[in-house]
């Protein structure tokens, strides 16, 4: 009894084992190597433009450049900068995971940042401070609102950031397509 057991559930352990170790060789090799260039995609909130990522990784390919992806943390000024932010992460690591699902489609390689500040425009400031970059795309607030940046923010960035700077902002009637922390999940 026993070992007809064996004999039937060995072989599966087996091939579970084996398809997940050649799948897991599969997914290393997939992803490229990181390019020269550097497209930075600040994102904030707990979702993401999906024209604006497509636009990111579509220039990030051509340019055979790697996608940084930065989510700006928002840090309430009770706080201490460097304090840690669980559910803020929890959102960011989700959606950092979903933006590298999409690179991986795309076949561009992904170098993730999160960056906190005390609001948006100070996240930025430090984001410029210690990042390389070729380009930054940028997605602006839509007519509802939304998790894009201010016109305000987008100013003063287009204003203090050297280097190219896209701005892609919707249809002011368009139904944007996001992904959220819960699309990653």
């Amino acid at each position: 009894m026993v070992a007809d057991v064996l004999v039937t559930v060995v072989p599966l352990v087996l091939v579970a084992a084996a398809t997940w170790v050649a799948r897991g060789r599969r997914m290393r090799r997939a992803l490229p190597p990181p390019g020269p260039g550097r497209v930075l995609f600040p994102f904030r909130g707990r979702e993401l433009s999906v024209p604006a990522l497509e636009s990111a990784l579509r220039l990030a390919r051509a340019d055979d450049a790697t996608l940084v992806p930065v989510y700006l943390a928002e840090v309430p000024l009770h706080l201490s900068l460097d304090c840690a932010l669980p559910r803020q992460s929890a959102v960011a690591l989700a959606l950092l995971d979903a933006v590298e699902q999409r690179a991986r489609r795309f076949e561009v390689p992904v170098d993730a940042r999160i960056e906190k500040g005390r609001d948006a425009r100070h996240a930025l400031r430090q984001m410029l401070r210690h990042e390389r970059y070729d380009r930054i795309v940028l997605a602006a607030e839509t007519a509802a609102g939304g998790d894009g940046f201010t016109p305000a923010e987008t100013a003063w960035l287009l204003a203090n950031a050297p280097g190219e700077i896209v701005v892609l902002r919707p249809a002011r009637d368009a139904d944007v397509a996001t992904l959220t922390a819960s699309d990653a999940a």
